[in-house]
C-alpha cells in the first residue's frame, strides 16, 4: 500500500468516527440520560449480522390490547405486568419517550392513578441498578437514576431498575427482563394523569422495544392501531407483522432526529394540491409522528394554507366558537350528529410522501366532536411554535402504523383497529403464568375482589349461567343521562359477544353518577355461556381491562360476580316434555271416557223404546179390582 493510500484510509476513519461522534452528540443532547454499560448496543458489524439473522427467522409477537379514548383521555394506554408475582399497571404508549416507568411505593410526590404503585419489596426478582460509570448516579453514587422533561412542563424521576415483565396473555412472548424507571417524583400531567406511567417506544436503548431487539425475542418492529372517533381502544404489536395488501410507506431517517419521522412533501385538499414549499415540511425535527401527542401541528405557513382549503369546501357549515373560550378552536355546525355521515361534509385529506405514495386522512383523522353543540366538529390541526410538524394520534385513528426499524420506515393502512384486534388476538395462545395467577395481596390487584368468583376454583369444563358487574359512571353534567343503549353496544363488541346479550338489571342514580348492574347472559339457542367466551370476560372482569370510552363519562368497576348452574337431572330436563305428555294422555283419556259415556248412554236409550210394529210379549191379565167386579 502507497502513503497516499494510507493518508486516505486514515481521512476516511477520521470522518467516519468524526460523524459516528456527532449522532451520539446529537441524540445526547436531545436526551442527559447516560445509558448503562450492560445495555449498550453490539459493535456495528455484529448488529448488521444479527439483524440480517433476525429478519429471516420467526421470532414471537407481544399481541398487546389498547385502552381508553385519544381525544376524552389524551391518550391510549395498554396493560404491563412487572415482578414476581406481577404487578399489573395501565401505561400510555408513546413513541416519543424511550424511558418506561411506573410510580414505586417510594415515591414523595407522586399522584393518585388508576392502580396502586408498584412495591418493589414485595417482587422476588427485583433488582435496582447499581451506580457505574455510564449512568446518572444519584447523589449517594450507589444507584443509576434517570430523569425526563417534556414539553408541557411535566416531568419523571427515579431509580432505574431490572425486573421481570409481562406482556399480557393475549402474547405469544414470554415475560422478559427489562430495565424500567421506579418513579421517586413526578410533576404536571403526569402527576394528575389517570394512567399510572409511560410505556417507551422510542429510539433509544432503554426503549422497550430497543430492549427486547436487543435480547434478541423480537425483530424490530413494532406496530400500533387507533381506534375510531366514536369507539377508542385498538391494538399493538411488539415484533414484526407481514405488511398487508395496500400499505403505503414513507422513509423514516433514523439520523435524522431521535423520533420516528416521515418524508412529507406535500398536502392535499379534496384532491387539490396546496403547492407548499416542501422544505415546510423539514424544519428542526423534520415530521414526527408522536403517538403520546393527541392533535396535530403544522408550521404557520402549512397550517394556514390547510385551514383556508379546508373552509373552501365546506361552504354550507356555519363557523361557530369552539367549546372553550382559552383557546381558538375553528369549529362548525351544521354537519349532523352522525359520525358515520360526517364524511359527506368535510372533504379528504392527503399527505403526499417522497416516494410518491399518499395517505388519505379521511375528517375524523383531523376533526374532534365539539364538545357543547351537538352536531358540531372542529379542526384537530393547529399551528406549531417552531418549524416542526408534529402528527399526533388524531392523524392516525383506525390506521395500521408499521414502525419497521430494521428497514428504516414507516407503513400506513386505513382499517378497522378493533375488527384488527380480533384478528390479531391469537384465541390459542396462553397466558403468562404471572398474568392470570391470582395476586396473593390484596393491594397488588388493581381489580375489585370477586371472593365468589374465583377462577381457580373453576373446573376444567364448567357451566355459567350468568355473569353480573356493577359499574359507576360519573358524567360531566349532572342534566346528561347515559345512554344506556350505546353503552351495552360497546359492552358486547369489547366482550365479542352479541347485543341481545348484555342486560341492563338495574340503575340507580345519585347527583351525576350513576351505578349500573349489567347482566351478561347466554345466547338464545344455548343454555350456558360458552366455556372460551365465559373464561374471557371473567379474566377481563378480574384483571379491570374493562374500559368504557371517556365519552360515557368517568368509569369505575365496581364488582363481578359469576353464577355457575349445576348440571341438571334427566327429570329436569324434560320436565317440560313429561308435563307436557302427562296433560296430553289426561287429556286423550278424559275425552275417550266421555266418548264411552255418550255411547252407551245411547244404547240405553234405544233399548227402551221400541218400534211400533215390533212384536210385543202377551202379558198376564192383571186381576179386576173389586170395583170393577161390582160393576
Amino acid at each position: 500500500m502507497d502513503r497516499s493510500s494510507l493518508l486516505l484510509l486514515v481521512l476516511i476513519f477520521t470522518i467516519c468516527t468524526f460523524f459516528d461522534l456527532s449522532v451520539e452528540l446529537d441524540l445526547a443532547a436531545e436526551s442527559p440520560m447516560i445509558f448503562p454499560l450492560s445495555y449498550s448496543s453490539l459493535p456495528p458489524r455484529s448488529e448488521d449480522f444479527r439483524r440480517r439473522r433476525l429478519h429471516q427467522s420467526q421470532l414471537p409477537n407481544a399481541h398487546m390490547k389498547l385502552y381508553d379514548d385519544l381525544l376524552a383521555n389524551g391518550y391510549y394506554t395498554t396493560r404491563l405486568w412487572i415482578g414476581t408475582p406481577p404487578q399489573e399497571f395501565a401505561l400510555i404508549v408513546d413513541t416519543g419517550s424511550t424511558v418506561t416507568y411506573v410510580p414505586c411505593s417510594t415515591c414523595k410526590h407522586c399522584g393518585k392513578h388508576q392502580d396502586p404503585k408498584f412495591q418493589p419489596e414485595l417482587s422476588s426478582s427485583y433488582k435496582a441498578l447499581k451506580c457505574n460509570p455510564d449512568c446518572n448516579c444519584d447523589d449517594d453514587g450507589k444507584l443509576c437514576v434517570y430523569e425526563r422533561r417534556y414539553a408541557e412542563m411535566s416531568s419523571s424521576s427515579g431509580v432505574l431498575s431490572e425486573d421481570l415483565i409481562s406482556f399480557g396473555n393475549e402474547s405469544q412472548l414470554v415475560p422478559q427482563r427489562a430495565v424500567f424507571g421506579c418513579e421517586n417524583v413526578e410533576t404536571g400531567d403526569l402527576f394528575s394523569q389517570r394512567a399510572d406511567g409511560i410505556m417507551g417506544l422510542g429510539r433509544g436503548k432503554l426503549s422497550i422495544v430497543d430492549q427486547l431487539v436487543d435480547k434478541g425475542v423480537i425483530e424490530d418492529s413494532f406496530s400500533l392501531c387507533y381506534g375510531g372517533m366514536e369507539v377508542g381502544g385498538g391494538a399493538m404489536v411488539l415484533g414484526k407483522i407481514s405488511p398487508p395488501s395496500g400499505m403505503v410507506f414513507s422513509h423514516s431517517d433514523p439520523f435524522r432526529s431521535p423520533y420516528y419521522n416521515i418524508d412529507l412533501k406535500q398536502m392535499h385538499v379534496a384532491g387539490k394540491s396546496l403547492k407548499l414549499n416542501p422544505k415546510v415540511f423539514n424544519g428542526k425535527h423534520g415530521t414526527v409522528l408522536d403517538s403520546g401527542t393527541t392533535y396535530a401541528y403544522f408550521p404557520k405557513e402549512a397550517f394556514h394554507a390547510i385551514k383556508d382549503a379546508v373552509i373552501r369546501e365546506i361552504p354550507s357549515l356555519k363557523r361557530i366558537h369552539g367549546p372553550d373560550a382559552n383557546y381558538d378552536d375553528i369549529c362548525f355546525s351544521g354537519a349532523g350528529r352522525d359520525v358515520a355521515e360526517v364524511h359527506n361534509f368535510f372533504p379528504e385529506i392527503a399527505m403526499e410522501f417522497g416516494n410518491g405514495q399518499k395517505l388519505i386522512l379521511s375528517p375524523e383523522n383531523y376533526l374532534f366532536r365539539h364538545t357543547k353543540v351537538k352536531g358540531a366538529y372542529c379542526l384537530g390541526i393547529f399551528p406549531d411554535r417552531d418549524s416542526t410538524t408534529l402528527l399526533g394520534g388524531i392523524v392516525v385513528r383506525n390506521t395500521l402504523v408499521t414502525y419497521d426499524r430494521e428497514n428504516d420506515k414507516l407503513g400506513f393502512l386505513k382499517t378497522n383497529c378493533s375488527d384488527l384486534w380480533r384478528r390479531l388476538a391469537a384465541p390459542d395462545s396462553q397466558a403468562p403464568t404471572s398474568s392470570v395467577s391470582p395476586n396473593k395481596s390484596s393491594h397488588i390487584s388493581p381489580s375489585p375482589a370477586s371472593s365468589e368468583s374465583p377462577l381457580a376454583d373453576l373446573p376444567g369444563v364448567f357451566r355459567i349461567g350468568v355473569i353480573t358487574f356493577k359499574v359507576s359512571i360519573i358524567v360531566n353534567n349532572s342534566s346528561m343521562k347515559p345512554k344506556f343503549s350505546e353503552i351495552a353496544d360497546f359492552i358486547a363488541h369489547e366482550l365479542e359477544i352479541k347485543t341481545s346479550q348484555v342486560r341492563l338489571l338495574n340503575v340507580s342514580a345519585k347527583g351525576n353518577e350513576y351505578r349500573l348492574k349489567w347482566g351478561i347472559f347466554p345466547p338464545q339457542s344455548s343454555e350456558y355461556i360458552s366455556n372460551n367466551t365465559a373464561l374471557n370476560i371473567m379474566l377481563l372482569l378480574k384483571e379491570n381491562r374493562l374500559r368504557l370510552p371517556g365519552q360515557f363519562g368517568s368509569y369505575k368497576l365496581l364488582e363481578w360476580k359469576a353464577e355457575q348452574k349445576r348440571k341438571r337431572s334427566w327429570w329436569e330436563k324434560h320436565i317440560v316434555v313429561v308435563a307436557a305428555g302427562g296433560m296430553i294422555t289426561l287429556l286423550v283419556t278424559s275425552v275417550m271416557i266421555k266418548f264411552a259415556l255418550v255411547w252407551r248412554r245411547r244404547q240405553q236409550e234405544e233399548a227402551t223404546y221400541e218400534p211400533v210394529s215390533a212384536a210385543v210379549k202377551e202379558q198376564e191379565l192383571q186381576p179386576l179390582s173389586s170395583e170393577t167386579s161390582n160393576a
